[in-house]
């Protein structure tokens, strides 16, 4: 007999596929790049990876992941405290800090886990932590765990809105610590946050500013050294978390940037670090490849930026309403989430690889395709892609 928990969620699922919002998974059968094979259906473009670089089967990248698990073998077999820090993370972690441009660095097995590690260890019940509305989930599911372990008070400002940010903070002015999180670059919109402004705020309000650069490592700079760089404010920030597992090879892993203090604290006390292995040594090594890749190919970084100024106008022209920005994120919106799910699927069958976005993930009404540009696509792929995108647009009656 099915249990009442199994029957439920048999129950939920079915309305997903009748509502038009079940999301099947398509299987990859190929490394990513701009173009890969999936199973059931050969050779797609795909404009629906994190693969910014075109780093993930970069040959130099790859060579370092192999001579890894010859030198180090498969796995550390421990935690960071006990025996499992290998000479490679001490390497990996000193090349986050110097890309990025703070004093140190700590690994952790996902960004996810950094995020949840900064504010449950950093803060007590004398202090806030103030989020902006669209933060990452990662990021709000950190600031709820903070706040059911260290009893820290929480809030929400608006999305960008410094004037909303600014009366929390002033609200806030009994507090021992502030803490602004904020994402670097927003992933559902391709928004970048105003950087500027938020330091200007948190000096102000002597508070201290976090940015999840997950999005923006790699991407915004000249030297894809991030959101920082892309402002001229390389060495400001407080606290940057960002991901090992998008544009810097695209394995696994995240990391803290901060202090030397805050990451030895938090080497010290992160539950996320205590408590669970360190980064298998091939995935630290694939990424330490990365960086140094990136330090010697900024040029990577240029044409990545050239190729999304590319697709973005070209839709426009087509007819589309992309989201303004700078980034390799560029979403269409939609509306209904049935609606995105269907324009994926006809993409699919056109031969290009682009999810479609709805509730939960971005808020009701808003659902999206999220087109995201890779270094490594040529015009050929761009152009075929676009192609796809003209014919959809007009059987849906779209443009």
């Amino acid at each position: 007999m099915r249990k009442p928990l199994e029957r439920r969620l048999e129950g939920e699922l079915e309305q997903f596929i009748r509502d038009g919002v079940y999301k099947r998974p398509n299987f990859l059968d190929s490394p990513q790049g701009p173009r890969v094979r999936m199973e059931g259906r050969g050779e797609v473009i795909i404009l629906s990876s994190n693969n910014y670089l075109g780093l993930s089967d970069q040959p130099e990248v790859i060579a370092a992941g192999k001579a890894a698990l010859d030198r180090w073998g498969a796995g550390t077999a421990s935690v960071r405290f006990i025996c499992g820090t290998f000479t490679v993370h001490r390497s990996l972690e000193a090349a986050c800090a110097r890309l990025v441009g703070t004093p140190a660095a700590l690994s952790f097995g996902s960004c996810w886990n950094a995020n949840e590690a900064v504010p449950g260890t950093l803060l007590g019940e004398d202090d806030i932590v103030i989020s902006d509305q669209l933060n990452h989930a990662s990021i709000i599911d950190g600031v709820r765990l903070a706040k059911a372990i260290t009893k820290c008070q929480t809030a929400v400002y608006k999305h960008a809105d410094l004037a909303d940010l600014e009366r929390k903070l002033a609200a806030a002015h009994d507090r021992r610590v502030r803490l602004v999180i904020t994402d670097g670059v927003f992933s559902m919109e391709g928004a970048i946050a105003p950087l500027p402004d938020l330091l200007d705020l948190c000096r102000k309000h002597q508070a201290v500013l976090m940015v999840d650069d997950s999005h923006a490592t790699g991407v915004l700079g000249a030297g894809g050294r991030g959101t920082a760089e892309h402002f001229g404010l390389v060495g400001e920030v407080d606290i940057i978390t960002s991901t090992l597992g998008k544009a810097l090879g695209g394995a696994a892993g995240g990391f803290v940037a901060a202090s030397a203090a805050t990451c030895d604290y938090l080497t010290q006390r992160a539950r996320p670090q205590l408590f669970s292995n360190a980064l298998p040594p091939t995935v630290a090594a694939s990424s330490l490849a990365s960086i140094e890749y990136l330090e010697a190919h900024p040029e990577r970084v240029t044409r990545l930026g050239e190729q999304s100024r590319y697709f973005r106008e070209r839709l426009r022209e087509l007819g589309f309403s992309p989201l303004p920005g700078e980034t390799p994120i560029i979403p269409v919106i939609l509306g209904e989430t049935s609606a995105a799910i269907r324009m994926s699927d006809l993409l699919l069958g056109e031969g290009v690889f682009v999810t479609g976005f709805g509730y939960p993930v971005v808020p009701q009404g808003q659902a999206r395709v999220r087109c995201q540009i890779s270094a490594a696509h040529t015009r050929e792929d761009l152009d075929q892609a676009l192609a796809a995108f003209s014919k959809v647009g007009r059987q849906l009656g779209l443009i």
